[in-house]
């Protein structure tokens, strides 16, 4: 067993270690706080390379603070692009109308925008010491006792610690792991017990970098977020600008029923590269709105595209109502699914690891089982209601692109809607800005006060209580050696 260290001193550390199984944004979260906090910790990840699969994240101003806290906000504005508008065409190449969100910085004090999900994970994976990185590590079963957790790999290696979080995606094995345990107990919720659902799949994917010249709406400051919804087919397809001059583009196809990873539907499916070539060449004569003539289908950009960068994806959407047992904690796409229409996934992953980390922060040394479930009930008692509202907003966000009457009352409203309902939306999307009680809070000059952030107001009340006490402890010391 290693022993504990300091993640950034390497000096010997009394606290709680943590075991962070999944690299992705959520993970390299937590990994990146849990540095600043000095909680020792390991990631695990399943992958021998991080691979820059998809497309780019769309993060919005709650993610403002947690990175001006953790001092990568010049960093991540260097490489990303603003955007304030979802534009919607048509297959005849027209704008038909766009879903404006003006005054984000008057708001929130910040606004959203497009960031490469390289480029976001390259600047995460610099905030966290390479010696916590462990690649090619398949997680195959996990045991917890009260003095701790064991992971089990398929290289037949084992890693202790004290605390476990799953981070691995929609998949998750340590979810899976931990519904096994509650299902011998009989306390895995019906709710759960069910397959993962997904009713769409699409092909995702990210060109080289672009002329100008082929690409117009490259040379617009902001990021050009446009739709275009299929006209009397089951498709739709999203693309937008970076500030790499690359063009991130996703296919949407809506399946006719429900399906999972378990039905025949699935199995019947090619999920490799040939299944990606098939949809390319299905969906090649779409049209783009470039800005210009010389780039005008989604085939131009799959030219422009390196092969490894095109993938298809299932759009799977469930929030799930375990998200802990005893000593393991899940979060990110592990506790909770949203389809990407909404533009929220990233976001929650983020948030998931600003309140656990809070949590995480306060535990005593050498916690007892009890004392770390109390801390992951309140992190699920907080982030819960936040995701399920992100849920429900994601719903309206997939509907405007499904091909249905539905859809269609979706798109009429949205396209008439009054601007003081686009602001109510935009604060609903917004005005959640959490951030970590260890760090120095963050100055905030927007208009819209933010959301009480029980994780925040708790932990930082236990840690001036334990700072007084020490202080009050120093200053009897002191005292008594004066005598």
């Amino acid at each position: 067993m290693r022993a504990k260290t300091h993640p950034a001193t390497g000096e010997p550390s009394t606290r709680p270690k943590v075991l962070i199984v999944g690299a992705g944004v959520g993970g390299m979260t937590l990994g990146m706080l849990l540095t600043k906090a000095g909680i020792p910790f390991d990631i695990y990840e399943r992958a021998a390379a991080v691979k820059p699969l998809g497309s780019a994240l769309f993060l919005n101003p709650t993610t403002a603070k947690i990175f001006k806290q953790c001092n990568i906000w010049d960093d991540i504005m260097s490489v990303c692009k603003f955007t304030g508008r979802i534009q919607v065409g048509n297959e005849q190449r027209e704008i038909e109308y766009s879903m404006d969100f003006p005054n984000q910085i008057e708001m929130f004090g910040s606004r959203g925008y497009i960031v490469a999900r390289p480029m976001l994970y390259d600047i995460l994976h610099r905030q966290v010491p390479k010696e916590r990185f462990h690649m090619s590590k398949k997680v195959t079963t996990i045991d917890q006792t009260d003095d701790g957790v064991v992971i089990h790999f398929d290289d037949k290696t084992t890693a202790r610690g004290d605390i476990l979080v799953g981070a691995d995606g929609a998949y998750s094995t340590i979810r899976q792991c931990i519904y096994n345990d509650l299902r011998k107990e009989g306390r895995l919720l019906a709710s759960d017990d069910v397959p993962l659902p997904f009713s769409n799949v699409q092909l995702v994917g990210q060109t080289r970098p672009l002329d100008h010249a082929n690409f117009p709406n490259l040379s617009i400051p902001d990021s050009q977020f446009i739709r275009i919804l299929g006209d009397n087919k089951p498709y739709a397809w999203t693309f937008f600008t970076t500030a790499q001059n690359t063009v991130c583009y996703g296919v949407t196809h809506f399946l006719s029923e429900t399906s999972s990873k378990q039905s025949d539907n699935y199995k019947n499916s090619e999920w490799g590269p040939e299944a990606a070539d098939a949809m390319c060449a299905e969906v090649r004569d779409f049209p783009i709105i470039s800005g210009g003539d010389k780039i005008t289908t989604v085939g131009d950009l799959i030219d422009l595209t390196p092969k490894e960068l095109i993938s298809k994806v299932m759009l799977e959407e469930k929030v799930f109502e375990t998200w802990h047992h005893k000593r393991v904690a899940l979060i990110g796409d592990a506790c909770h699914k949203i389809n990407p229409s909404g533009g929220s996934g990233a976001n929650n992953a983020i948030h998931d690891a600003i309140t656990l980390a809070n949590w995480l922060n306060v535990l005593p040394d050498t916690p007892t089982t009890a004392e770390i479930e109390h801390g992951f009930e309140k992190y699920k008692e907080e982030r819960l209601p936040w995701v399920k509202q992100a849920y429900d907003s994601s719903l309206i966000f997939k509907v405007m692109i499904e091909a249905n009457f539905k859809a269609y009352l979706v798109k009429l409203v949205s396209k008439y809607m009054p601007s003081w309902i686009t602001r109510k939306m935009a604060i609903r999307m917004s005005i959640n800005q959490p951030q970590v009680s260890f760090l120095p809070p963050v100055d905030y000059h927007g208009s819209i006060q933010p959301a009480p952030q029980a994780s925040y107001d708790e932990t930082l009340a236990i840690l001036q209580e334990r700072a007084a006490k020490k202080n009050d402890g120093e200053l009897s010391t002191a005292a008594a050696a004066a005598v």
